[in-house]
């Protein structure tokens, strides 16, 4: 899969994101992107994607090949970027204003960005069928009640745990409040066995520990309010960051774990994969990147949801999570959005099929087979409310700061009031 999981990777916001150019008309630096055209009844419009490894790479091309072959006068013009390589040249195109007429979006603080440019189109009374699709799954594309956006792939975090490691410290269930999780920690130490895995040299892992905490304490409420208010320093926040430093001074994480990668050979992945671990926070993707990088768990390996925190107002049933998606730019041809509706529901089955995307289409859940991906969807159906990553919610300078800040605290150099204030003044100055 990489050095680092293309899953993950996807849902990591554009970084660096330049400011927008005054003049929206000027020419893309990056390239152009090619608007759709239409001549003598026939339609051309340009598709980028990250389709680079698989199962996308085989699978999205299928996808395109069908619906020309059953519209000949529509040609899909694709472009598959790496992550990296489809942010950089996606920034340079926002800068011009010149999108292509379908790109590839995780929604959040990068989509709200353009959209405030008046680069996108707001699909919400041409998106019919959206009542086809999950609520969770169309989140992080909508604002103020609008939709910019059409999702293919939908996860959440959850805590991966190995079931053989639980059982020798004597655990029988997982825990479903903080105070369980930290005296589950003591038991795995005390049966010598490495509690959590953690790649804290990409912080973004990380971060998901402060964002599940801001949500259990503080609410859903509070993270939204504090989106707009641009302050974060309220008591919630600050005692999420306390939860946080209470299981830190456990020392629960792998020994190096500062400079650990994701991916990486000795990193988090791999550590849980070969059972040197008992539990990790990840995303939907972790047990095909833990068999990637280590070893297959099989039936040992089990998932719960982030506990809730006794006195915190957020519920077990309030996920974070993300998910893959297409906008389209403003003025973009209506067979694009057609191709769109072609993708989602018509091949849903062979999305699925792929193992690498869970369904955001209703009822698409039943037909899952792998237990890891089927305990995922099931509480996504479950889910009462929804978060986007941090990282990517908010404009990309906040998200940069609350993973810096985060690993901050983890490495012992900032404290709980001091990561609520840096991330105050990111989102001030953002």
């Amino acid at each position: 899969m990489g050095s680092t999981p293309p899953t993950r990777r996807s849902f990591l916001a554009l970084s660096g994101l330049t400011a927008l150019s005054a003049s929206l008309t000027a020419a893309c630096g990056g390239g152009d992107p090619g608007p759709g055209s239409a001549a003598g009844g026939k339609v051309a419009f340009a598709w980028w994607n990250i389709a680079t490894t698989e199962p996308g790479k085989s699978l999205f091309p299928q996808i395109s090949s069908a619906f020309t072959a059953a519209h000949p006068d529509i040609t899909v013009k694709t472009t598959s970027l790496e992550n990296e390589a489809f942010k950089s040249k996606l920034t340079a195109a926002t800068s011009s204003g010149r999108l292509p007429d379908v790109f590839q979006t995780w929604g959040g603080g990068v989509l709200r960005q353009q959209v405030d440019a008046g680069l996108v189109e707001d699909l919400t009374d041409a998106l019919g069928w959206s009542s086809e699709l999950t609520p969770v799954s169309l989140r992080p594309y909508q604002f103020e009640g609008r939709t910019y956006g059409v999702p293919y792939d939908v996860g959440m975090v959850g805590f991966w745990y190995n079931k053989r490691l639980f059982a020798k410290a004597g655990i029988t269930a997982p825990p479903a409040t903080w105070a369980e999780l930290l005296e589950d920690v003591r038991k795995l130490k005390a049966a010598g066995v490495t509690p959590i895995a953690l790649a804290g040299k990409e912080k973004w892992p990380g971060h998901f520990y402060w964002a599940y905490l801001a949500m259990r304490v503080a609410g859903l409420p509070a993270l939204q309010e504090a989106a707009t208010s641009k302050d974060f320093t309220g008591a919630g926040f600050v005692r999420a960051g306390a939860r946080l430093k209470e299981l830190v001074d456990l020392q629960p994480f792998q020994t190096g774990f500062l400079g650990a990668g994701y991916a990486t050979p000795g990193g988090q992945a791999a550590t849980m994969g070969n059972g040197k671990a008992a539990m990790e926070l990840m995303g939907q993707w972790g047990p095909s990147v833990e068999k990637d990088a280590g070893a297959d768990l099989g039936a040992d390996l089990g998932f719960f949801p982030f506990p809730i925190v006794d006195g915190g107002v957020g519920q077990v049933t309030e996920v974070l999570g993300g998910g893959g998606g297409f906008a389209l730019r403003k003025g973009a041809p209506k067979e694009a959005l057609d191709f769109l509706k072609f993708f989602v529901l018509e091949n849903e089955s062979k999305l699925l099929a792929s193992n690498g995307y869970l369904p955001v289409v209703k009822g698409a859940e039943s037909r899952l087979t792998d237990p890891s991906r089927k305990v995922v969807a099931d509480s996504l159906v479950r889910a009462t409310g929804f978060q986007l990553y941090l990282d990517q919610a908010y404009p990309p300078a906040v998200g940069e700061e609350v993973n810096d800040s985060v690993a901050a605290l983890l490495a012992g150099r900032k404290t709980p009031a001091q990561v609520a204030e840096s991330i105050t003044e990111a989102a001030k100055g953002a």
